[in-house]
């Protein structure tokens, strides 16, 4: 059996971005992958651990927000 983790975004000897979208929704992304469109980093990069603790601290709210309540500022 191989110690060999092959999810990347399990893998905490990568380095990660925080994205953000449209809706406020926050993702890890590991930095060799694309970022998808509708999305941009907004924080790294930096290991696993300081991404997950940027995305507690500023992602206090996970319902998605709606796009007119993003639009009034709201």
């Amino acid at each position: 059996m191989s110690n060999e983790v092959s999810n990347p975004f399990d893998n905490e000897l990568l380095e990660f971005v925080v994205l953000v979208n449209a809706l406020q929704q926050h993702s890890l992304w590991p930095i060799f992958k694309t970022i998808p469109q509708g999305w941009q980093s907004v924080f790294g990069p930096t290991d696993r651990d300081n991404c997950l603790d940027y995305i507690e601290m500023n992602w206090t709210d996970i319902r998605p927000q709606s796009p007119s309540s993003l639009s009034n500022g709201s």
